[in-house]
């Protein structure tokens, strides 16, 4: 079942890293994540792998998403989402500009862009993007090239400024998680508090629990 676009839930968004899945395939992780109660997924590998290779990866998680009714979107390569017929792509600041990827993408295909700026976040809301990731919040082991942790005021001050959800990634945990979404946030993206996890369906309980609990106090 493709979800729609208009209606996706932000709240657990889950991405893949093969580096910290203790030895488990992302198939298996995403399984084990959407059980436990994720609402969207990303795709993203940076082993070098080939296209092929990846295109095989993609699908296997493609039929979890769909099954689930929940979207599916590609980092960086929009030759995958394509192949994929992926509900959408996430660009960083280095990427295609999205102008180009939405030449490629119909409007029921999303569009997320990492941003550190309000600057930034506005051009991206200008030129189209669906979603809005800042990045990183927190201090992260996993995305080391972002530079100094933002924190919670810069999710604030996208917040105030964005007429598209936002999530906050980088060093998210059920102890921060939280603070995302009474900063104004739509969710939280997380890639080692899952994919590292023991038990990435328990983990993704957890979170689920901080940030329904924030909502109610937000």
């Amino acid at each position: 079942m493709r979800p729609d676009k208009n209606s996706i839930d932000y709240s657990i968004y889950v991405i893949t890293d093969p580096f910290r899945s203790r030895g488990r395939s992302s198939e298996r992780i995403i399984q084990m994540a959407v059980a436990g109660g994720a609402t969207i997924v990303q795709y993203r590998d940076k082993r070098g792998l080939s296209t092929r290779s990846m295109i095989e990866e993609a699908a296997a998680i493609l039929n979890i998403t769909r099954t689930a009714g929940l979207p599916l979107i590609i980092n960086d390569r929009l030759d995958i989402a394509l192949a994929m017929d992926a509900e959408g792509i996430h660009l960083g600041q280095e990427d295609l500009p999205i102008p180009t990827a939405r030449k490629y993408l119909n409007d029921e295909k999303i569009i997320g862009v990492s941003v550190r700026s309000v600057e930034e976040a506005l051009q991206a809301i200008s030129e189209g993007a669906d979603y809005l990731a800042v990045s990183g919040v927190f201090p992260s082991t996993t995305k080391l090239d972002v530079g100094k942790p933002l924190g919670v005021e810069r999710i604030k001050q996208i917040c105030s400024v964005s007429t598209i959800p936002v999530v906050g990634i980088g060093g998210i945990s059920v102890a921060n998680a939280g603070t995302v979404i009474q900063s104004g946030g739509s969710g939280v993206a997380v890639i080692s508090s899952v994919t590292s996890a023991v038990d990435p369906a328990a983990a993704v309980r957890s979170l689920k629990l901080a940030i329904r609990s924030a909502r109610v106090t937000r």
